[in-house]
């Protein structure tokens, strides 16, 4: 069976206008984008630069003003907000700057928590089995006890990745994902996005960091709520040699 190549993200001629009182904040001018399966693309400016509203419009989060959007080949614009809803949940991952986990439950009930609004009719254990899938795929299925408290920033990260994965999303969304997290960290995070990548997961990234984009396969960039700038990142023998030095730091820390 050929492999369906239809894009995950298309955009055309997208537009944004908020109204502020008598002023129209125009946010996002007739931007158009394609994503294709497997691709990891960051999406970098300064701030107002328009570069979050298009990941809330793509995170159908917001509606655009103008334009038309398809995911995965299903025309967003048209969707009620019960069916966007349901696109939310089953076919979009979200990771924040933030974590957002939820303080008082356990890693394995916070990855747990998407699939409870799913729909699927699983079973707790199904449940419980698919969360601690994407804890292993994050390094953390032997954390699945631990509250937020007890972990460390780039461990709550992983435990919002694996949250963001158990709905086995066609499209994983990352909002600034190591602004809160140190170098070293930040390194940690960006390996598991590449492993994700390479594993056939398609990855839209918001930062304002080239040193994180770099770890993508293209950045585009925003200005003035249009995109200038559109190109395959130099990703190759450093970044790679960067990720294989923190796999052996870290494996130097298990032993």
């Amino acid at each position: 069976m050929a492999m369906d190549r239809r894009p995950v993200i298309q955009l055309e001629q997208i537009a944004k206008v908020y109204q502020t009182g008598e002023v129209a904040v125009h946010a996002v001018r007739g931007v158009s984008l394609t994503v294709a399966p497997g691709e990891f693309v960051a999406v970098m400016g300064a701030s107002g630069s328009g570069k979050s509203t298009l990941m809330n419009v793509v995170g159908c989060l917001d509606r655009p003003t103008a334009g038309h959007y398809r995911l995965d080949g299903e025309e967003v614009e048209k969707l009620s907000r019960d069916e966007l809803a349901r696109v939310r949940n089953r076919r979009l991952g979200f990771v924040f700057q933030g974590f957002n986990l939820l303080s008082r439950t356990s890693a394995l009930e916070n990855v747990e928590l998407p699939l409870l609004y799913s729909h699927q009719g699983l079973t707790g254990r199904e449940m419980r089995r698919r969360a601690l899938d994407a804890l292993d795929r994050v390094g953390l299925a032997d954390r699945a006890g631990h509250h937020p408290s007890q972990l460390s920033g780039g461990q709550q990260q992983r435990v919002a990745i694996a949250r963001a994965l158990v709905n086995e999303p066609a499209l994983l969304l990352a909002d600034e994902p190591t602004g809160n997290l140190d170098t070293h960290t930040s390194l940690e995070i960006m390996a598991i996005f590449q492993d994700l990548n390479r594993r056939g997961m398609t990855i839209l990234m918001v930062t304002h960091e080239p040193d994180i984009a770099r770890y993508c396969r293209r950045a585009i960039a925003m200005r003035d709520g249009q995109v200038v700038a559109d190109r395959a990142t130099e990703t190759g023998r450093e970044a790679a040699a960067d990720v294989a030095a923190w796999r052996g730091v870290e494996m130097e820390e298990r032993l």
